[in-house]
């Protein structure tokens, strides 16, 4: 058959392709395991007693419904490969202008199946240990002064951008801003099943290139900012703090330029004495919801930082001892030209704006894949 631009494919050797894709995801997913798990969570759902603890309920049916969607994701898929074959087969038995029309619909149907199995894909290679929870995502600007706090200020904005586009749920948890401009840091949380296992390949060390616009001779001026992103603690974790490792100084919350935005001392700033980890939040009116969560996310840190220890001894234990990120894993080229590039995939945009509005996706799948095949080596 021909599509258009008279370019003759077959068919049944691209559905042949598509089927041996679904069918390696089917593998990875294990179906089985996948149906086990709805099982399990299905009974614990049903369980009279469930909503006697609030969190613990939306957990169990977040990861209910998270799962279910899963399973019937992946069998969508089979019955789409099925209907265009099908498609395909009535085509080749119509004729004239019917026979046209009918191949065009399927080789639509056929491209959209392609897409919608590499981005189903990319869910697959999300197999950490931790890769399924919410995340927690620091910003901090870097050397570059004022040009740098306005830079973090713009990844924040690009994050935030990225989660509306997919109709993530996220929260602004602490912000510190900048004397003359942008914010010195921001901790967002990402509230979504996989949020984790995707943004983590953000985590790392970001370039920015451009003309400043606070320098009067308008020079070129390279800032840097760094990104943290770590998995959201939960109640099965077991990451216990003594009072004894903590120092918690209040105070009030403030906006941009310092203005107070709460007349008590609501804002709380947890430090963890044996490590030096400080969490601030100053998110929730009162200090009790302030001190939990910062609670929370100090235990979040600390998770993270277990498992780097951890990843440590066992590159020791191989003799293979590598830096994770390296110094700049990504670079935002303003001037002379127009790119945005990931150092680590090579995977390269020639529209920044797009980027700094939201238009992620392609990074992160691209970073996916290579951080599967740095697994792998």
């Amino acid at each position: 058959m021909l599509y258009p631009g008279g370019v003759a494919i077959d068919y049944s050797e691209e559905l042949e392709k598509l089927r041996h894709k679904l069918g390696e995801i089917e593998a990875v997913t294990d179906l089985d395991a996948l149906r086990a798990k709805i099982a399990k969570l299905s009974e614990e759902a049903a369980a009279p007693d469930l909503w006697d603890d609030q969190e613990k309920a939306q957990a169990v049916t977040s990861k209910l419904s998270h799962a279910q969607s899963e399973l019937e994701r992946v069998q969508k898929m089979e019955h789409r490969l099925e209907d265009t074959q099908a498609m395909f087969e009535l085509a080749e038995e119509s004729e004239g202008e019917e026979r046209q029309l009918l191949h065009e619909e399927a080789q639509a149907d056929l491209a959209a199946l392609d897409k919608d199995l590499s981005e189903l894909e990319i869910r697959t290679l999300m197999s950490g240990e931790y890769d399924e929870r919410s995340a927690v995502v620091t910003i901090r600007s870097g050397a570059g002064g004022v040009d740098a706090a306005d830079f973090a200020q713009m990844l924040l904005r690009m994050y935030t951008r990225w989660a509306e586009r997919h109709g993530y749920s996220y929260k602004v948890m602490d912000t510190s801003y900048a004397e003359e401009a942008g914010i010195k840091s921001a901790t967002f949380q990402v509230n979504e099943p996989y949020a984790y296992g995707r943004l983590s390949v953000e985590g790392g060390t970001h370039r920015l290139v451009r003309i400043s616009p606070f320098d009067n001779q308008g020079r070129r001026q390279t800032s840097f900012a760094a990104v943290e992103v770590i998995p959201l603690i939960e109640s099965t974790d077991h990451i216990d703090i003594p009072d004894s490792d903590l120092k918690v100084d209040v105070f009030r919350s403030s906006g941009p330029g310092g203005q107070s935005v709460n007349t008590t001392d609501s804002a709380v700033r947890m430090t963890h004495l044996p490590t030096g980890i400080v969490v601030s939040m100053q998110d929730e009116k009162s200090q009790i919801q302030n001190r939990a969560s910062a609670l929370r996310v100090l235990q979040s840190r600390l998770l993270a930082l277990r498992q780097e220890e951890e990843k440590a001894k066992r590159d020791e234990l191989k003799g293979d001892v590598k830096a994770s990120w390296g110094d700049q894993m990504r670079s935002y080229v303003l001037q002379p030209f127009q790119m945005v590039k990931d150092l680590r995939t090579n995977y390269e945009s020639g529209n920044p704006t797009s980027v700094f509005d939201g238009d992620l996706d392609g990074f992160i799948d691209a970073g996916i894949r290579w951080r599967k095949g740095q697994k792998s080596e």
